[in-house]
């Protein structure tokens, strides 16, 4: 007999969070592939699908799959909030003792669930995916993307691993944990990487889509970033102050060098050109000081406001979930 504290022992259920937005070329392939492979495992589960306000037949295609499959759950949000908002949304009705976030776009492999799940049993608090190879992207984006992990890692004082996305384990408490965060801005890499516990990271090679196309674009990678690095870090307003510190003393240096050119020298300060070039200079570094500022009151302002971070249209809950949610309509969920 095992004894009371082996962790194997631990109660196996699972539930699954697909946020979903514009995928109904690619779901039924996905769906199926998830399905097929979860009634391999020795575990009950559940699949709960985040539909963001989708535009096209991903409803209707979610509706089929609830109809077919009980322990299929949907959840439809109000308009399209975001996947940041559609994931908290997920984890915050998941019922299982291990929550898995995967993508409906088959770049991460429903395969490799049953290993994520294994390293739980032996332990692990959250599950990390990191990916060996990204198909399917180009050099800008996976450039862009080392930049970014290697600068909010040295801003931050949490670390978050690189190549780690969305798709990833979470154990119960790691879910309850996130679920009590309130935060309206919110980065769920760096968030899942600040609640701690134990992490176990797992290399996979990450596929191309097998349908459509991203709906990430790069001026929006580039808010998200942004979203990411004043979310976790306060360094950007040191390095304004720090720049300000810098130009101002520069600024009393030159001055005095030309004060005492002028006195000692009898030299005419001249240079119209030198003047413009100068004050646009300072002006350039008080505009970017004040625009930091403004990326911290922002967030501040949206803060402040209290509004929920997603609103719940209708939600068909899976039958082996049973909650404060279950069957509820029109709900308004933090």
């Amino acid at each position: 007999m095992k004894p009371e504290n082996d962790l194997t022992t631990r109660e196996c259920s699972v539930s699954v969070i697909v946020p979903a937005y514009n995928e109904a070329i690619v779901l039924p392939v996905f769906h199926r592939r998830l399905v097929s492979v979860l009634e391999t495992l020795s575990c009950e589960f559940e699949v709960i699908y985040v539909d963001d306000g989708s535009s096209d037949a991903t409803p209707d295609i979610l509706q089929q799959f609830h109809i077919q499959n009980s322990v299929i759950g949907i959840v439809r949000l109000s308009r399209n909030f975001g996947k940041e908002p559609a994931m908290s949304a997920g984890l915050r009705l998941a019922k299982g003792e291990c929550v898995i976030v995967i993508d409906a776009d088959l770049q991460d492999p429903p395969e490799l669930i049953p290993s994520m799940i294994d390293a739980w049993h032996h332990g692990a608090d959250v599950v990390n995916m990191r990916r060996r190879s990204r198909k399917g992207e180009t050099w800008l984006k996976k450039a862009s993307a080392h930049a970014f992990y290697h600068v909010i890692n040295r801003l931050s004082e949490t670390s978050m691993p690189e190549n780690v996305g969305d798709f990833r384990l979470l154990s119960r408490r790691a879910v309850d944990a996130l679920n009590k965060l309130q935060e309206q801005n919110r980065y769920m890499k760096g968030l899942f990487s600040w609640i701690g516990f134990g992490q176990v990271t797992l290399d996979y090679d990450r596929d191309a889509r097998a349908a459509g196309k991203s709906k990430w674009r790069y001026w929006q990678l580039w808010n998200f970033a942004l979203e990411g690095i004043t979310g976790f870090s306060t360094a950007p307003l040191k390095v304004a102050t720090y720049v300000g510190f810098v130009s101002a003393t520069s600024a009393f240096v030159y001055a005095a060098y030309f004060l005492i050119k002028a006195l000692m020298i009898s030299d005419p300060v001249s240079g119209f050109p030198t003047l413009i070039v100068t004050i646009l200079f300072f002006a350039g570094i008080q505009l970017m000081a004040l625009g930091v500022i403004g990326e911290y009151l922002g967030r501040l302002f949206i803060e402040s406001k209290r509004r929920p971070l997603y609103i719940i249209e209708d939600y068909q809950s899976p039958a082996t979930s049973a909650g404060p949610y279950a069957n509820s309509h029109q709900e308004v969920v933090r």
